[in-house]
């Protein structure tokens, strides 16, 4: 299990990489993206925030972007509150680490103990080397006068559709995808860059939510 854990984290660690150098080219300095890393920490939200931004739509519309894709992880909190029993500071230290990643590798576990020791070494281990990863990136993209020649601008909805690629399993998220998709591109010639991208979101969560009317 902890082999697991640690294959994961550094898999997705050391992808922070990408996100550093895209968030330096879609306009952010060093420290906004390390910041970003270190307090949102939910690669998703990060990548779809600097996508925005780097199709010129206002920092108002990425932070809504980014929130709307980030509240999933309030799903997965519930989802994991009765096997963690954290309390305190603990608490507040857990809930920066429930992510796709952590959640996954301690529910797939057989015992509770087990659990609890999955999420802790793989939320643990891609935090680190996240926020390691993304000072690289961003003080790597930072040597060049200007990022954009290296076309890191465009790897930004390339990298977040590589993050989706995984779930894209089932015939629901493609249809989720498409409404979503339709929704945006109807909207993009009537509202401003970013505001599309948010009622996707919106759409995509809506229909996740009237799917799962049951659970908690």
């Amino acid at each position: 299990m902890l082999r697991a854990a640690f294959a994961v984290g550094l898999a997705t660690g050391a992808y922070g990489v990408s996100f550093g150098a895209i968030a330096v080219a879609s306009g952010l300095s060093v420290v906004q993206a390390c910041a970003l890393s270190l307090l949102l920490f939910s690669g998703g939200s990060q990548f779809a925030m600097v996508a925005v931004l780097a199709g010129g739509g206002s920092p108002a519309a990425a932070i809504g972007t980014g929130v709307m894709l980030g509240s999933r992880n309030a799903f997965y909190g519930l989802r994991l509150a009765g096997l963690l029993r954290l309390r305190g500071v603990r608490r507040l230290l857990g809930a920066q680490l429930v992510i796709d990643e952590s959640t996954a590798v301690a529910t797939a576990q057989d015992t509770e103990e087990a659990g609890r020791l999955g999420f802790w070494a793989t939320g643990i281990t891609i935090f680190v080397l996240w926020n390691l990863a993304t000072l690289l990136g961003a003080l790597g993209a930072g040597l060049v006068s200007d990022p954009r020649v290296l076309g890191l601008d465009a790897a930004a909805p390339a990298a977040f559709l590589a993050l989706l690629a995984p779930r894209m399993r089932a015939r629901e998220p493609w249809a989720v995808a498409l409404g979503a998709a339709v929704v945006a591109g109807l909207a993009v010639p009537y509202l401003p860059a970013g505001v599309p991208v948010l009622l996707a979101a919106v759409v995509a969560i809506g229909v996740g939510l009237a799917d799962r009317p049951g659970e908690p």
